[in-house]
């Protein structure tokens, strides 16, 4: 009788699975449906392995969510000794970007200042800098060299082929540098559960995600107070018709059994208003967050 049972019971799991999956899906249609935008939408729980996708067939602007393997690959190079994160870096004036998000450069417009490569890094992945994401890019040979890190690893379906001063240049530039949703939480599986970086590599990088200043409307914007999540924001603008290219956010969220879950949304080609679009994205991380709880009770 008890094999009759685990046997009932190992034939009744992938059904049980199924439609508690159906239901997130559900949830997430409701939200991403109405949208007067296309929603991409990505979901990897570490636990249990549990993958979904909303329109994920196709590939999404990245806009400054790709500092987030740019910065993989600095600290790849970090891992095998060829940067520290102790080194000084000199910023140049010519470093220094104009007319564009930049606290390195409101702070030291006429550059000519030298800053340890960690410093770089969190302006660039937790105050989105982008003067900053070009030294980086600079420093490792080209946007090229941070694709080809990608490849390495195994990531796919990501194509990293222009800095932020290159974006700046045109409006349909910022597509070129773009991904599928599951390429991102792939990556996100990669960077924080594989050993693929180093402990201590893993532990700066979580760090100044989860310090991430841009974005608190996004997927943290209707958790519960005090919900951990690492993320890193893309944010695009719009053009003369209105239509905006991105409001991304991708990070992971710590639930309250010590589960994680990677979560990638990317918003584009959107004629909501910009509040609009990040109530999407929070709508999306509350009902994927409010799912896990419920199935952790």
């Amino acid at each position: 009788m008890s094999v009759l049972v685990g046997l009932l019971l190992h034939c009744m799991l992938p059904t049980t699975l199924i439609v508690q999956q159906n239901s997130l899906r559900t949830a997430l249609e409701h939200i991403v449906q109405p949208a007067n935008a296309t929603v991409g939408v990505s979901v990897m729980h570490f636990g249990n392995q549990d993958t979904l996708t909303i329109n994920g067939g196709q590939h999404y602007p990245m806009q400054s969510t790709f500092k987030f393997p740019l910065a993989m690959a600095v600290l790849h190079q970090v891992d095998q000794g060829k940067l520290s994160l102790d080194q000084q870096v000199h910023l140049s004036k010519e470093d220094m970007l104009q007319n564009t998000w930049s606290p390195l450069t409101q702070k030291y417009p006429e550059g000519n200042v030298d800053l340890p490569l960690r410093d770089i890094l969190r302006y660039t992945v937790a105050e989105s800098d982008n003067s900053g994401c070009d030294i980086l890019f600079k420093m490792l040979g080209g946007p090229q060299a941070a694709q080809q890190y990608m490849r390495s690893i195994g990531v796919k379906d990501m194509a990293i082929v222009a800095t932020e001063q290159q974006m700046h240049q045109g409006w349909e530039v910022q597509f070129t540098n773009r991904t599928q949703p599951a390429a991102m939480t792939r990556l996100l599986q990669i960077a924080f559960r594989t050993r693929t970086l180093t402990k201590e590599s893993q532990t700066f990088l979580w760090n100044i995600m989860e310090h991430s200043v841009p974005g608190a409307q996004r997927i943290k914007g209707k958790l519960p107070e005090g919900t951990v999540v690492a993320h890193k924001t893309g944010t695009g603008y719009p053009n003369e018709k209105g239509l905006l290219s991105a409001c991304n956010d991708v990070g992971i969220i710590s639930l309250p059994d010590g589960q994680q879950v990677a979560l990638a949304v990317f918003v584009t080609q959107s004629l909501e208003d910009f509040n609009s679009n990040q109530v999407i994205i929070a709508d999306i991380a509350r009902a994927v967050y409010d799912h896990y709880v419920a199935q952790g009770k």
